[in-house]
């Protein structure tokens, strides 16, 4: 059996990393299994790429930008994720894709597969798994819903372009989408319940197959350790309750629900004694503007390194995420997976993850004051080595590399079998 996967980029953004962890899943399986991408971010020689030469490369970079600029004229001011591809790539005829069984799509926008280039490979009429890490398939265009649901029906009016009508520029891509999915269907795969439900939900794809699969993680490198020894090499005091949290964006962001963040935070350090807490953050550029906390902070930088970064996990009491919207994060899976405990809001992904009080708290939606019992809870908690446990064995038992190769092998012997 002979899968390729396929991803716009290797080495950027959470699709990327889930795409190259099933890829390794699967050749733990014995499945001859490759992954492609439209452009080279990343130095895994093994990862191959649509874009071989500097010309082809740069070419690559173009689109990325073209679409970005082309993008951004159409759309308001708003810090929320919207593509609308009209350049992109034709790939049927690459050696990989003619050779392979199974196509496995990820995340392929920026520049990269056009609904001209998904029916183009649809029409070689090989089994077709998308794995959908957003809302983008089943939408006008948009990677992430919030409150809007006007893809139930028909997309239009859409709150994010900058002239909204029945036929703005979201109508037009969603009537693409429904044509192309009217003579081709696909395997559709969600991490998350979720989304799942939100696909079910959708008019352009309510008669699709739909399967919950959700990402994997090396659990043998993403693995807890000594917490007082992962201090001390991060040069934290470990007397401390140590609160880590991931890249901190701007106040403003919307995707990433920092304001609540800081507002729960603030609330914390009413209540507790602040020289018993330390909050540390990873994923800061240097030039970042960075929030001021009455809490002690560190900032680690950007890590690049995923032994340096189960180092940092480990560390840590409780890791703490404030998104709005999530499929199933890849910085929660990581946490737990290293024996840290998560604080979160009950949303997107994360319930598949997280179960409220045994290896984490769920926070009600938005609420900075449930957050911040959230982090009472954890900082209050009698034993605390209990959380941890628990936190390890929710990944062991559902997302090691082992559990989840098995299930995407079972479905790929299915594809085949009908195709």
């Amino acid at each position: 059996m002979k899968v390729v996967h396929i991803n716009s980029y290797d080495g950027s953004g959470g699709a990327a990393r889930a795409a190259a962890r099933l890829n390794e899943a699967l050749k733990l399986q014995q499945v001859e299994s490759e992954f492609i991408v439209n452009y080279k971010y990343g130095t895994d020689t093994s990862i191959k790429t649509f874009s071989e030469g500097k010309l082809a490369r740069l070419y690559a970079f173009f689109l990325i930008g073209l679409e970005h600029v082309y993008t951004k004229l159409q759309i308001k001011k708003v810090k929320i994720p919207f593509s609308i591809p009209f350049i992109g790539k034709s790939i049927e005829k690459h050696p990989l894709i003619k050779a392979a069984d199974i196509l496995h799509l990820h995340w392929t926008n920026q520049g990269f597969l056009t609904i001209s280039s998904l029916k183009k490979l649809l029409a070689m009429g090989k089994p077709v798994v998308w794995t959908f890490h957003d809302s983008y398939a089943f939408t006008g265009g948009c990677h992430v819903r919030y409150s809007c649901e006007n893809y139930k029906a028909e997309c239009g009016n859409c709150p994010v372009v900058k002239n909204p009508s029945p036929r703005d520029v979201s109508h037009q891509f969603w009537l693409k989408k429904k044509a192309l999915y009217a003579e081709y269907q696909f395997q559709v795969i969600t991490p998350s319940n979720w989304l799942g439900n939100a696909v079910k939900q959708s008019s352009l794809m309510n008669n699709f197959n739909v399967q919950v699969i959700p990402n994997a993680i090396d659990a043998d490198l993403f693995k807890p350790t000594n917490k007082t020894e992962a201090r001390n090499k991060l040069n934290l005091n470990s007397n401390r309750f140590i609160m880590l949290s991931g890249f901190m964006p701007s106040k403003v962001d919307m995707h990433k629900g920092t304001s609540y963040l800081l507002e729960a935070l603030e609330m914390l350090a009413s209540k507790v004694d602040l020289s018993q807490v330390e909050l540390v953050i990873f994923g800061n550029k240097p030039d970042a503007e960075k929030p001021s906390f009455k809490i002690k902070t560190t900032y680690l930088g950007i890590i690049n390194n995923d032994a340096e970064l189960a180092t940092i996990y480990s560390a840590a009491h409780v890791f703490l995420t404030t998104t709005l919207e999530d499929n199933l994060p890849n910085t929660v899976m990581e946490s737990l997976s290293c024996g840290t405990p998560v604080i979160s809001f009950t949303t997107g992904g994360v319930p598949d993850m997280v179960s409220h009080q045994q290896n984490g708290y769920l926070a009600q939606y938005k609420s900075s004051e449930d957050f911040c019992n959230g982090i009472l809870w954890a900082f209050n908690h009698p034993n605390r080595e209990v959380l941890n446990e628990n936190a390890r064995q929710t990944v062991e038992q559902k997302f090691s590399l082992t559990a989840v190769g098995h299930k995407h092998l079972e479905l790929y012997k299915t594809l085949l079998q009908k195709s």
